[in-house]
């Protein structure tokens, strides 16, 4: 069969898989495994239960549930039969599915948790073209609404039926067939559905294996950012495309846990996860010894050496090949064992990544791919190439695309096979997010370096200016300050006020030894943010960091907070992105308070 779909590539990988390991799942904390063969056998008896219950060729079927083996399951059964799946976040509120399935007028929706179906069925009675709930966690009971089933129930819909229609409706995959609806966030407005079709993705498959390093079946990749986003999506199609084995973890916040574990060889990644390991490492340096933090920066210089010259296609001299057995020994691989010893690389987008931190983790010894994309570009844009790459970069673009720079505004334009085909039913935001020569309007700004490496420099709509007409750049300040460890978090603020201004939340973990020294271990978090000697520490802190900033660019006024910023309390995207207009209204009276002692200050001289 001539490949027209992902499908297609699934199915071919998954016949001449056979018995092999496709993927890993955590039931009962205890890590289970699944053949290709079983799971290809899933995704068909899913198909055939779609057709039983009239899902037809492009229908939407929205899967709304935390990571498992089920979620592909579902999404490669809406493939098998052509429908259109549409993921839903697993944290979003009744309110915010309910627009999306509205919108998307899906058929059947898939939920993974009691807490996702009790969601579910608060908003059920407004959505009549909705023919069945299908609970993917085992022993849910039906509830109180009578269109609600368990697995086993769906599946036993279509026993009856032959393969005939599932292999008839693959034949007749197209690349224009729609694989997706991916709702973006709706921070400026409602949520808006962005259309991949099968092309979209058919690219992405093939320019993934012309840029990055080789994987196959031996590779193991953890897969705990979540389904509903395209970064670890299309990061998971490839993985099966390839062959390797995909381990599932349901709950991030076991994801240092789960490495050990399963030990991947490769994974996706975001900053946020790596900045706090980075911090943890530092921390616990500072607090050793004089001679072992020697040994420690001695080893990272020969990691980081030896990475410099690999980077750069150059051989390793005798000697510095010993040395780095030294040091990989002594130091290396234990930093390397966090992430469960065996991680070759790790795709790395979401958010600006300092370069510090990259060129840490490279001379350790896991690579970090850093690269940038949006939904609407079917994820990558631009990524590292294995080698001739530089840190602070992220990366050329991937082969077949145009990408340029607005010179007027610097956005980033795009143009090419993974570009979306739309916004689902708005013509009007369709059109306004492209050019009249068919660039899409990214609406991040950015540079190319010298090598042609984009160099991204923050969100267009984050972009602000003070009172006094001084553009601010919030996201590198904060990627220049949050690289510390004793930062856990940082937002910076100053939108139409006469300086910068920020929020931060001290990394309580990492400073452990200071808080010792100052003899304010007993303190609560509540405490400590007002003490004197915390305030006078993150004061001395930021002005070291940020003495290279333009004088307008300068945090003139800080304020300590407790409480993490988090996904929770919607304060954070799914990749952990800040949402700042959450955050601005949440904390205003900390932030008016700032402004008016810095106005204090002012007026007594």
């Amino acid at each position: 069969m001539t490949v027209k779909a992902y499908s297609h590539l699934f199915r071919e990988r998954a016949e001449r898989s056979g018995e092999k390991r496709a993927l890993l799942y955590r039931q009962d904390g205890q890590w289970q495994e699944m053949t290709w063969a079983s799971f290809e056998d899933a995704i068909r008896r899913t198909a055939r239960s779609l057709i039983a219950l009239g899902v037809k060729a492009q229908d939407r079927v929205a899967i709304w549930s935390h990571n498992q083996p089920r979620w592909t399951v579902a999404d490669m059964g809406c493939q098998y039969v052509r429908a259109v799946s549409v993921p839903i976040y697993p944290t979003n509120t009744a309110q915010q599915a309910a627009y999306i399935l509205k919108d998307s007028e899906a058929k059947v929706v898939f939920v993974g948790s009691r807490d996702q179906l009790t969601r579910a069925l608060q908003v059920m009675e407004d959505l009549p073209h909705i023919k069945a709930v299908v609970s993917l966690d085992d022993g849910e009971d039906q509830g109180a609404w009578n269109k609600v089933m368990t697995f086993d129930a769906f599946l036993a819909l279509g026993e009856g039926l032959h393969d005939e229609e599932v292999s008839r409706r693959l034949s007749e995959a197209s690349p224009e067939d729609l694989l997706t609806l991916i709702y973006t966030s709706g921070t400026t407005g409602d949520p808006k559905g962005v259309m991949l079709a099968q092309s979209n993705v058919l690219y992405q498959m093939t320019s993934h294996e012309e840029r990055i390093l080789p994987c196959g079946e031996s590779d193991l990749s953890l897969c705990f950012l979540p389904l509903s986003h395209v970064f670890e999506r299309t990061w998971t199609y490839y993985v099966f495309h390839k062959g390797m084995t995909n381990a599932y973890l349901d709950d991030p916040k076991l994801v240092v846990e789960a490495m050990g574990q399963v030990r991947p060889t490769v994974m996706c990644t975001v900053p946020r996860l790596l900045e706090k390991i980075y911090g943890a490492v530092q921390e616990k340096v500072e607090a050793a010894p004089p001679v072992r933090r020697r040994l420690f920066r001695w080893a990272l210089g020969v990691g980081d050496h030896v990475f410099q010259r690999q980077k750069d296609g150059l051989g390793i001299p005798v000697g510095l090949r010993l040395q780095h057995r030294v040091a990989d020994a002594m130091v290396l691989s234990k930093l390397k064992a966090i992430f469960g010893g065996q991680v070759r690389f790790m795709p790395c987008a979401g958010a600006p990544l300092s370069a510090e931190i990259e060129r840490f983790f490279c001379g350790v010894g896991v690579i970090i791919v850093c690269g940038y994309g949006l939904t609407e570009t079917t994820a990558t844009v631009t990524c590292h190439e294995p080698k001739g790459f530089s840190f602070g970069t992220v990366g050329r673009p991937l082969p077949g695309q145009q990408v340029r720079i607005d010179p007027r505004t610097r956005e980033i334009l795009v143009r090419g096979p993974n570009v979306m085909k739309g916004y689902y039913n708005k013509p009007k935001e369709t059109a306004a997010v492209f050019t009249e020569d068919g660039y899409f309007r990214t609406g991040d700004a950015g540079v190319f370096d010298a090598y042609g490496e984009l160099v991204i420099t923050d969100r267009l709509k984050d972009l602000f200016k003070t009172s006094g007409g001084k553009y601010i750049a919030p996201q590198m300040i904060e990627t220049l300050v949050g690289a510390d460890p004793a930062v856990e978090q940082i937002a910076v603020v100053g939108e139409g006020r006469k300086c910068v201004t920020a929020l931060v939340v001290p990394s309580f973990e990492n400073l452990k030894g200071f808080l010792a020294e100052q003899g304010l271990q007993g303190l609560s978090r509540e405490e400590l943010v007002k003490h004197p000697a915390m305030i006078g520490f993150f004061r001395q802190k930021i002005d070291d960091l940020t003495q290279s900033l333009a004088p307008h660019e300068k945090i003139v006024r800080f304020a300590l907070i407790p409480k993490e910023f988090s996904l929770e309390d919607g304060e954070m995207t799914p990749t952990l992105k800040l949402k700042r207009k959450i955050i601005l209204k949440r904390y205003a009276p900390v932030i008016e308070e700032m402004y008016r002692e810095i106005d204090r200050a002012r007026k007594n001289g």
